[in-house]
């Protein structure tokens, strides 16, 4: 079929808030879309492909994961535009047919979102026809950089104290005092360790952030040691940093202070593991 006979945009629901297009590619977004479409293309989620969808602002935008690729090229664009506080998911690639935008929408199946998409209700494995009604309907919010902590009681032991997660040291909460471990996903160099002392943890496992020159990435193990903080680090390239669920998840520990290491935190463990020998060991007398 010529490229003069097909339809750039294909309206496939519509409300009074606005319509779900569905597209053959993002660089068919334009400015009929601004502030009130979620477009549907079957395009790679990239960085460059988001630029384009970027200047139009549509309302939301759900692409294609197309395998992710090396240091997730093809996903980048979430997080360009998250940063536009844009809800923008990705579909699974095998599931549909790339350049088909209709199918898209009709067979996709949703791998990966940003966390404006998250704010309208999407969820990961849901459908890109429910996703994009999803943002249709609903509205990102606009939350203060401090404001997002994805803080989570992931686990609670029988002593009573708690697994969190949280993406960052800085975000511990005084209930963590003596009383929580927190996973996080910052590095554990020297500029951790004001956070760790205020924070106070009953333990706590970060990123070593790649290690980098003379370990500094994982500094901050010995340096918290006299405070009696039982600490250690999962490996940079098995968890995302900024994440303290991926460390919980997908962590594995590459460095342990000494009061980790009394119990029983070992380097090539999970995090998972890890952070259950943390909230059960004994206390620790300095």
């Amino acid at each position: 079929m010529p490229m003069a006979d097909l339809e750039l945009q294909i309206e496939m629901l519509g409300t009074d808030r606005g319509r779900v297009m569905a597209m053959d590619s993002a660089y068919h977004v334009d400015g009929s879309n601004r502030d009130r479409d979620v477009v549907v293309a079957a395009s790679y989620c990239g960085v460059l492909p988001a630029r384009f969808v970027g200047r139009h602002r549509p309302r939301g935008l759900v692409g294609v994961d197309c395998g992710i690729g090396p240091e997730g090229a093809s996903i980048a664009g979430l997080w360009y535009l998250e940063a536009l506080d844009l809800p923008a998911a990705v579909v699974a690639v095998a599931g549909v047919l790339l350049g088909n935008g209709g199918d898209v929408f009709r067979s996709g199946t949703i791998s990966r979102l940003n966390r404006p998409a998250g704010d309208c209700g999407v969820e990961v494995g849901m459908s890109a026809a429910l996703a994009s009604q999803r943002m249709l309907e609903g509205d990102p919010g606009d939350p203060d950089p401090a404001e997002v902590t994805n803080r989570e009681v992931v686990l609670t032991s029988p002593s009573g104290r708690s697994i969190v997660c949280t993406d960052s040291i800085a975000f511990a909460l005084p209930e963590d005092a003596g009383h929580n471990v927190l996973v996080t996903a910052g590095h554990t160099g020297r500029s951790a360790v004001p956070y760790l002392g205020a924070a106070m943890p009953y333990g706590f496992i970060c990123s070593d952030g790649g290690m980098g020159r003379d370990r500094s990435g994982v500094a901050g193990l010995a340096m918290v040691e006299p405070l009696g903080l039982a600490g250690a680090t999962v490996d940079a390239a098995t968890a995302r940093m900024g994440d303290g669920h991926s460390t919980y998840e997908d962590g594995v520990i590459s460095a342990a202070n000494r009061w980790a290491q009394e119990a029983g935190v070992e380097v090539g463990m999970t995090a998972r593991e890890a952070a259950w020998r943390l909230v059960e060991r004994r206390p620790i007398q300095v």
